[in-house]
């Protein structure tokens, strides 16, 4: 029987598994192959928890029988094939050899490496390579590009009303927006206060049946050092879960999600939150949907604006504008460190053992799901690499590895840019610092340390404290032109020297007993 000839041999990366993708327009079942790979180096390029691997084979490995039951010729190499080479770019140009294809075609990658990988290969092989734009998001990087054009400041909200008007999204027929107001970011900063969050909707469970039951064996034993944990893996892995997952939500956490989404509670890794970033990451979710039906809720009566507007505005607003500002400024945004912060990543962010309550609670979530919500990575985490002065590169790295959501293009502009302010202000008008009295504010936290948030000197001043006084004084020739700190610098400048070097005496012992042994 004569060997099937191969048209176009089409890359699909494992964050791109959704089946209307443009690939598949004008997709010739008889002569094209889908070419899909589980490169060990995706795995390993950076120290990859054990759930953010296993998440992204599992559900790769359900869009391929997916797309075999539909139909379609599919080259899938497994990590466990013999010979299989370490890179994607290894793996694509063994394919073309073996396959022969007259032509290559791809979706735009999610990263800037991935991207190389790709055109080096097919440069290589000296075959033609098709990028087609990937229409999942709502705004091309071209035009947040055109966007950006001309303006001395880039900032989310001017993009987002311009996503919001071209899209009809809690839009009136005047092309006012509904409720009067753009933004209700100031209602959604409520804290359970002292009784506590009381019961919470639990998330909804998902079978690790097929494919996803054999990546948790591969993954245990291939990355048995890795860090993380497979025991309680509940992420969905398939378009059909990934519904299930939005639907709860929308039933039973949205209407609540507004006036808590900045909380933070001891043990209560999820709260309100929606748990759909992987999902929408991996293409599971068209954003679209998601969108349309927590705009319905709202219509419908089912929950208030604030939560619906502040749920929409991390999708249509803040995924399209962190994804813009990263196609703008890459390849060189990656090293940007605007202040110079140079010291390493303290071990226990792998470990979690640390005396500090907030951090021992984000990073063992972190460790035990693959996750954490904004305010942890934001507040918690990035906020004492931020102020003990972490080079931000290893801050990257590490949100990279550890966190099941994280594609470069989403995860390097928040924790570079926003939570390190390492871009100089592209991301966020002014660093996000603060002392411990805001994650007391936030949080029970607090009451279960230590330390004590209200002191920056002494045997238990909260290290946030302390880092924090220690930061603005360190950084205030570079901040100083910033309107935006002047409040906080005009408070540094109120302290006399005495206090300052007690600050910077304790800022140092604390930045020793965390550097390496």
């Amino acid at each position: 029987m004569a060997k099937q000839k191969t048209r176009r041999l089409a890359i699909v990366l494992g964050d791109q598994l959704n089946a209307d993708s443009a690939l598949f327009d004008d997709f010739d079942q008889q002569c094209d192959v889908i070419w899909m790979a589980e490169a060990p180096a995706e795995s390993t390029h950076v120290w990859t928890h054990k759930a953010r691997i296993a998440l992204f084979l599992s559900a790769m490995r359900h869009f391929r029988d997916q797309r075999q039951t539909d139909g379609y010729r599919v080259d899938y190499r497994q990590m466990d094939d013999d010979r299989i080479a370490e890179t994607l770019g290894e793996e694509l140009q063994a394919a073309v050899k073996r396959l022969k294809p007259e032509s290559l075609a791809m979706v735009h990658a999610g990263e800037w490496r991935v991207q190389q990988q790709m055109e080096q290969a097919a440069d290589d092989a000296g075959l033609p390579l098709e990028v087609l734009p990937d229409r999942h998001f709502y705004a091309t990087p071209e035009e947040f590009a055109e966007h950006a054009k001309g303006r001395k400041q880039l900032r989310l909200e001017y993009f987002y009303r311009e996503l919001r008007k071209k899209h009809g999204v809690l839009l009136e027929e005047d092309e006012e927006p509904t409720g009067g107001k753009w933004n209700y970011d100031a209602d959604n900063r409520g804290t359970f206060g002292k009784k506590g969050p009381g019961e919470l909707p639990e998330p909804p469970t998902f079978l690790s049946h097929g494919p996803t039951q054999e990546v948790l064996e591969l993954v245990e034993d291939r990355f048995a050092s890795h860090p993380g944990s497979l025991e309680n893996f509940n992420w969905p892995t398939t378009p059909g879960q990934a519904e299930r997952a939005l639907d709860e939500f929308i039933e039973h956490r949205l209407p609540s999600f507004g006036d808590y989404q900045d909380a933070l509670w001891t043990d209560q890794p999820f709260l309100y939150h929606a748990l759909l970033a992987s999902s929408l990451n991996l293409k599971l979710l068209n954003p679209r949907d998601v969108v349309a039906k927590a705009e319905q809720a709202y219509r419908s009566g089912h929950a208030p604006l604030n939560s619906v507007e502040g749920f929409i505005r991390q999708i249509l607003g803040w995924r399209e504008y962190v994804r813009g500002v990263y196609w703008l400024h890459m390849p060189g945004y990656v090293d940007r460190n605007a202040l110079q912060a140079r010291h390493p990543l303290p071990d226990f962010y792998w470990t979690g053992d640390t005396d500090m309550h907030c951090l021992s609670q984000a990073i063992g979530q972190t460790l035990e799901h693959g996750y954490a919500h904004h305010i942890q990575r934001l507040m918690v985490t990035g906020l004492f690499a931020l102020m003990l002065g972490v080079d931000p590169k290893e801050v990257h790295e590490w949100y990279l590895a550890v966190y099941v959501d994280a594609v470069e293009w989403v995860e390097l502009p928040n924790s570079l840019g926003m939570a390190q302010y390492a871009d100089g202000g592209v991301m966020a008008s002014k660093p996000y610092c603060a002392t411990g009295k805001y994650i007391q504010r936030m949080s029970n936290y607090c009451g279960g340390c230590r330390y004590n948030p209200a002191k920056a000197t002494g045997e238990d001043a909260c290290p946030f404290t302390t880092l924090y006084w220690d930061f603005l004084a360190r950084n205030a020739d570079e901040l100083k032109g910033n309107n935006r700190m002047a409040l906080q610098l005009k408070n540094v400048e109120r302290k006399d020297a005495d206090e300052l070097a007690a600050i910077r005496e304790r800022a140092d012992e604390i930045r020793g007993a965390l550097a390496p042994a």
